[in-house]
């Protein structure tokens, strides 16, 4: 008798409860995402420059910001590198399109222009000061970014002259606005025809592994 009034009253009770902890529980699924989202959120390295960034002449996985992502991913690091190459690119050029890579801020900033300036004879104070009004600009937005310079070289073609004071800008701008600098990116690399495509310029696939191996003691110095 007893047992049967009260087998209603823990029925009621035992509907309520499931009923009650249901939507906890949805709620706590749905949060549960979020935090991993979060949580799970890449750093950001962005790689700016002209064709030797973009990979001229080869496929773009083999060019040397992807060959730093799969390196960086075998390590199991939580950075995604972005590939701002784009081929004829200028010092100008790069400082004019510049804000449409600064929506997010890059934890490392891998600056690479200038090559084709000293190709067309452009004077080197104005590549200069160019190079220049991109790091101060990246620097106003996101002053806690690491910046990397990567120096470049060229042909005698304008004269020994021109060739010694283009080559002179980079550690004058990696001193003055105190960032780090790679002496010359294509060590190793350039005037060796067989690293490079016909057109002596650009890096064939075996150049890019050599030029990758030239930057990442840079950038592992700088991840965290």
């Amino acid at each position: 008798m007893y047992l049967s009034r009260i087998a209603p009253v823990l029925l009621i009770l035992a509907l309520f409860t499931a009923c009650g902890s249901a939507p906890e529980q949805q709620q706590a699924e749905q949060a549960e995402p979020k935090t991993t989202a979060v949580e799970t959120k890449k750093k950001t390295i962005l790689f700016f420059g002209n064709s030797l960034t973009a990979g001229y002449g080869i496929d773009q996985e083999d060019a040397f910001p992807a060959l730093t992502q799969d390196r960086i991913d075998s390590l199991g690091l939580d950075y995604r590198v972005i590939n701002g190459g784009l081929s004829g690119e200028t010092t100008a050029g790069g400082l004019s399109r510049l804000d449409w890579f600064l929506e997010d801020e890059p934890e490392i900033f891998v600056l690479e222009l200038g090559g084709n300036d000293g190709l067309r004879g452009i004077l080197p104070a104005e590549s200069k000061r160019n190079l220049i009004g991109i790091i101060d600009k990246v620097r106003a937005k996101y002053p806690n970014t690491k910046i990397i310079l990567a120096g470049m070289q060229i042909p005698p073609n304008m004269g020994q002259e021109y060739t010694e004071e283009f080559k002179s800008i980079y550690p004058e701008v990696a001193a003055e606005k105190n960032v780090t600098l790679i002496p010359f990116l294509l060590e190793n690399v350039g005037g060796i025809p067989e690293l490079n495509l016909p057109d002596g310029i650009h890096p064939t696939e075996e150049g890019h592994k050599i030029v990758f191996e030239t930057i990442w003691p840079y950038i592992e110095l700088l991840i965290k």
